[in-house]
């Protein structure tokens, strides 16, 4: 019996301009609302797994009539109002946040010059942050790690959270990436709702298209990597990828599901 589902926003659940009812194509849709009803009529939890800071996951998560939520890359995660940092040894101190914590650690100026134009901030959603700094470009995820392991600054990691719409100043599709304490991730945050709610793998899927999503399989039933994903799912047994993109295949993902079950 399926009972919860957790869901990325940003090319997953929505669809163009972050909104709940444009499809893939820019026209409207109701479709990913369908998905969301049917959820709702079969008693399955919804639960947003996003890399938005957790004012805008809380809004989103208050719009869809859900009381739990994860934000961030899984550096935080709320259920019921209870808020929980899963930062590890990141934490806010001497009144300052974990996001001005790790812009003193030098890490952020690190990434930014050994990449040069190859890395900016992700304007104009990087300010106002908590937690994770966020930037975009066409960088390698394993070659900036490997930068602020040699500094060492291992306790912190590049999140590479998926494909974003093209930009002038970039050759090839760049993608939005998160720098954060390296123990967050969403696996990790799924994981810890799963036992908060006495969830078994088998009672839960995910959706999601970026790489960071696609580790979610490792804890869940099942992985839905929707049609415009660039990640790859092979190296997990229990992903399958969708037909239709975006909250089309968000829909796709509830439904085949709930009718095998």
């Amino acid at each position: 019996m399926l009972r919860c589902i957790y869901t990325d926003l940003d090319g997953t659940l929505l669809g163009p301009g972050g909104s709940l009812f444009r499809a893939a194509d820019g026209n409207f849709s109701l479709i990913a609302a369908r998905g969301l009803e049917a959820c709702a009529r079969a008693g399955v939890e919804v639960v947003i797994k996003s890399g938005r800071r957790e004012q805008n996951v809380m809004d989103c998560a208050r719009l869809i009539g859900q009381s739990a939520y994860i934000f961030e890359i899984g550096a935080g995660l709320v259920i019921d109002g209870e808020r929980t940092l899963m930062t590890g040894d990141w934490q806010p101190r001497d009144g300052k946040t974990i996001f001005q914590l790790i812009d003193e650690s030098g890490a952020p100026q690190l990434l930014f010059e050994h990449f040069g134009d190859g890395l900016e901030h992700h304007s104009p959603w990087h300010v106002n942050r908590d937690i994770s700094h966020l930037m975009r470009g066409t960088i390698d995820v394993a070659e900036a790690n490997a930068v602020l392991a040699d500094a060492g600054l291992d306790s912190l990691r590049l999140v590479d959270n998926g494909a974003i719409a093209p930009r002038p100043q970039f050759e090839g599709r760049p993608h939005v990436f998160h720098l954060l304490p390296a123990a967050a991730s969403k696996a990790g945050a799924v994981a810890v709702h799963m036992r908060a709610r006495e969830y078994g793998p088998e009672d839960c899927i995910a959706v999601g298209d970026s790489i960071e999503d696609l580790d979610v399989a490792r804890v869940v039933g099942r992985f839905f990597l929707v049609a415009n994903a660039e990640a790859e799912g092979g190296a997990y047994p229990n992903v399958t990828r969708t037909e239709g993109r975006n909250g089309e295949g968000f829909y796709e993902a509830v439904i085949q599901t709930l009718a095998e079950r």
